[in-house]
């Protein structure tokens, strides 16, 4: 993000994720419009402006679900980590197709109104003393303007402008996109008691969300508190498998992720300088920490990201005594060169 800003960023693993989206995205609404329609009975079909409101609401609905699964999945089973890398364009494609949907609710049902659309929508439907006629619009609206946000703000400009901590506590307004949007549906569409499919659906995608983040929660923490002495006995250095880390939990709070590499051991902060993603969980990649989140990268020895980039993060020194690998809680400067720390008849 350093090296400047661009647009868009697309390399070939994005180019491909993004081509199978607009796929899925494409089959799914030519199947809705076109194929489910010649296929249901005589006389059950609904008007063509209701369907294709009823087309990109839902694909709004289960996109925006199963972006709140990936991270749980990729918690779960590192195979998901490619769709963690690219998530942002997938809520950038949401928020569009809720765009979509929106237009077409206004477009149909209140082009005609004698007020402005968008008047009419907050002012025809007040019934906020009853369940039935509440006006679930409210939640859709609200929902919808934080998908905007969170779209709008999805650039690295303003990942950097914000940082970090605030850009991630703005994002996790999705969750409360997802219960507006649940219950813009629970109060709308479900309440006719005449969309038993929708209903089947709904309760599914939020079954789905609620049990894959507690599942996740219950994930073992990756953190060892191994030691709280002046240095900390991080373990067996020859148990940490080539490529990867293991992650020690210091005294402060703070976690130290130890890379092992061609025979050598390099501790760095656990924390990722783009969005505080856990390095320690990610691998080594071209003989570059590389960050499980966003694919940010670092060299092993100093901390720093190749040029033209500039994100640096902290390094720590490393000891070994009587077969044991000894960390020094005390941080160095940020991009601070730490000669790797050899390993005796380690393979490389």
């Amino acid at each position: 993000m350093s090296a400047g800003f661009k647009p868009v960023i697309w390399n070939g693993s994005k180019i491909v994720y993004d081509a199978i989206l607009l796929a899925c995205v494409g089959i799914y609404l030519f199947t809705y419009l076109h194929i489910a329609p010649a296929m249901a009975p005589r006389g059950t079909g609904v008007d063509e402006a209701i369907r294709n409101m009823r087309a990109f609401g839902s694909l709004a609905f289960i996109m925006l679900t199963f972006i709140l699964c990936i991270g749980p999945l990729a918690r779960l089973d590192r195979r998901w980590l490619p769709l963690l890398y690219n998530r942002r364009h997938f809520g950038v494609f949401t928020c569009v197709i809720a765009l979509v949907h929106a237009s077409q609710v206004l477009g149909w049902y209140f082009a005609f109104s004698s007020v402005d659309p968008y008047v009419a929508l907050f002012s025809t439907n007040t019934s906020f003393r009853q369940l039935r006629g509440f006006p679930f619009e409210l939640f859709g609206v609200f929902a919808l303007a934080v998908l905007c946000i969170l779209a709008a703000t999805s650039h690295d400009f303003w990942l950097k402008f914000l940082g970090p901590g605030l850009w991630k506590r703005l994002h996790v307004l999705v969750y409360a996109a997802y219960a507006a949007v649940v219950a813009h549906i629970a109060f709308g569409a479900l309440l006719s008691g005449k969309n038993t499919g929708l209903a089947i659906v709904a309760a599914f995608a939020v079954a789905t969300v609620a049990g894959l983040h507690l599942a996740a929660s219950w994930r073992p923490s990756p953190l060892e508190d191994i030691g709280k002495g002046q240095l900390i006995d991080a373990g067996n250095p020859l148990s940490i498998p080539d490529g990867r880390a293991r992650i020690v939990q210091l005294p402060d709070g703070n976690a130290v992720a130890i890379f092992r590499h061609k025979g050598a051991l390099s501790a760095v902060d656990n924390t990722c300088a783009h969005q505080r993603g856990p390095l320690g969980e990610g691998c080594i990649v071209e003989g570059l920490i590389t960050c499980p989140w966003h694919g940010y990268q670092y060299r092993v020895a100093d901390g720093q990201s190749p040029p033209p980039f500039t994100e640096k993060i902290a390094t720590y020194n490393l000891y070994l005594k009587d077969g044991r690998l000894l960390l020094d809680p005390q941080a160095n400067a940020p991009g601070t060169p730490v000669e790797p720390l050899k390993l005796a008849g380690a393979s490389s």
